[in-house]
């Protein structure tokens, strides 16, 4: 093998020589290349779960809602450090593993106001059920109530209507006074001098036993009150003590010095202070 020969085998060893070390540099890099490759694009994609993340843990934010001012000054710093997180993570001014770490912090403070304001929820349905409940109480006490006083007031009203006196047996005759006193029954107007009117009080047990004033009213067939004197509300009264027993009584109603009953029915009412407790009619001739 001459010289020459003997040179160009070396080159071609050479040359393979560096070729095979290209080949293996090239192999080395591709695979470099391939990992660095799969690593960005896994990086992308931790990127935008952590944006996603974010994002969805800043509308929970926004839905809570409460009326706790303290609270609610607490979670709009907390969507406040969610936001600037977000423009961090997505300027890739933020290293990704700090950012999870942040933001399981900002989800684990969130469950907390979530689990505080579901209380406080919880806590005022039950009041609210129980100041339901404690109204309809009122309410059923309050008309209870309501009702006892009515019958509270229909009982003292009955027991009021039955401490009145009632009479029975109401009769009324013309009297003419004779010159040697004596009283004699007349029919005829012209001779009355007085109206007697005799009545029975009855039994009455609740009344108040004692001193009772009765009154006589006589009204004329015109419709005109006889008094016993100018000015006067009545026409006779009488004051007798009652025993809470049957009592026969009399009131006597005197015309006036210079004038004479006249022709007609006259009505008559017994009362006891303003009550009427019997009324009876007489006609004169």
């Amino acid at each position: 093998m001459n010289l020459t020969q003997k040179q160009a085998l070396i080159a071609i060893v050479v040359l393979g020589l560096i070729c095979l070390f290209l080949g293996g540099k090239l192999y080395v890099n591709n695979k470099a290349y391939n990992q660095l490759t799969g690593e960005y694009g896994q990086l992308k994609l931790d990127k935008e779960q952590v944006v996603f993340d974010l994002e969805k843990m800043r509308f929970s934010y926004d839905t809570l809602q409460t009326e706790n001012s303290i609270m609610l000054a607490e979670i709009a710093a907390q969507r406040d450090k969610i936001d600037g997180l977000l423009t961090k993570v997505k300027n890739g001014s933020w290293a990704l593993s700090k950012a999870k770490k942040e933001a399981e912090t900002l989800r684990t403070i969130m469950k907390g106001y979530i689990a505080t304001i579901d209380s406080v929820n919880q806590l005022n349905i039950a009041l609210s059920e129980e100041n339901l409940a404690m109204k309809e109480r009122v309410e059923e006490v309050q008309d209870k109530n309501a009702k006892l006083q009515r019958r509270q007031a229909n009982m003292e009203e009955i027991i009021a209507a039955g401490k009145v006196l009632q009479c029975s047996d109401i009769s009324a005759v013309g009297i003419r006074l004779l010159s040697s006193g004596r009283q004699r029954e007349t029919t005829r107007a012209d001779r009355a001098d007085m109206l007697k009117v005799c009545f029975t009080l009855l039994e009455n047990a609740i009344a108040e036993s004692g001193d009772k004033n009765l009154y006589l009213n006589v009204m004329t067939p015109d419709s005109t009150l006889l008094t016993f004197e100018e000015g006067a509300e009545f026409s006779a009264q009488r004051t007798i003590d009652y025993a809470n027993d049957r009592l026969d009584a009399c009131i006597f109603y005197t015309t006036n010095e210079g004038s004479a009953l006249t022709q007609g029915i006259y009505s008559l009412e017994i009362l006891e202070e303003d009550v009427v407790i019997g009324q009876t009619h007489i006609e004169l001739r």
